[in-house]
């Protein structure tokens, strides 16, 4: 059976948002994925080859995935707003996503400046007094180098993070140094690769998602 997938243009905060939804070929969802694109100054879309062998490898592994282009990337509205309008286009895109699979426990996952946007959303859900976060956080190739990133040392929701062993802007060292300091639930998966885009990498990549376990809070 061919892959589902359909095209959407999502109501969001700077105005429509371009997405494509794709559910698993056999069988009903066992859960939903919201996968975040990187930076879009520098040529991220959803068509991004680690954005989509991270949809591909979450939608073998039975979730319903919705990939979208963040405000003024593709078909999107409005303007680049240095990561805040971003987040709240992900949180539109997922409300979206909720209300279409609402039984479906969900994750937000998210590549370099992606990974950034979903952390930074994910972490902010799981503070609320419900807890009513993601079931899982899916941060890939998060820019180690430039980022701080103090709020994960107090983020209590399940964080795994996938990274490339030879990412220039997050290296082994950098990485793990940051990586010490995030709050648990968490956990790290280094993938052999040549770059921050996984060059050489891409299928053991896929890989390695469809094989991820959820982690307990």
């Amino acid at each position: 059976m061919a892959r589902r997938i359909e095209s959407y243009l999502l109501e969001g905060p700077a105005g429509k948002l371009e997405a494509l939804l794709e559910e698993p070929e056999d069988g009903d969802p066992t859960g939903a994925v919201l996968v975040c694109h990187p930076h879009p100054l520098f040529g991220g879309t959803m068509h991004n080859k680690v954005v989509y062998r991270t949809a591909r490898a979450l939608r073998h592994a039975g979730y319903v995935v919705l990939r979208f282009n963040f405000r003024a990337v593709g078909r999107s509205e409005g303007e680049h707003d240095e990561g805040i309008g971003e987040i709240e286009d992900a949180r539109a895109a997922l409300d979206w996503l909720r209300a279409r699979y609402p039984a479906l426990p969900y994750t937000l996952a998210g590549f370099s400046f992606g990974s950034k946007v979903i952390l930074k959303l994910g972490c902010e859900m799981w503070r609320t007094p419900q807890r009513a976060g993601p079931e899982r956080l899916i941060a890939l190739g998060f820019p180690a180098k430039h980022e701080r990133a103090e709020f994960l040392e107090q983020c209590p929701a399940p964080k795994i993070f996938v990274q490339s062993t030879h990412d220039e802007f997050g290296m082994p060292d950098e990485m793990d140094a940051l990586y010490a300091r995030v709050a648990e639930p968490k956990q790290l998966v280094w993938i052999e690769a040549a770059d921050h885009f996984f060059a050489g990498g891409l299928d053991r990549l896929e890989e390695a998602l469809g094989a991820l376990e959820n982690l307990s809070s």
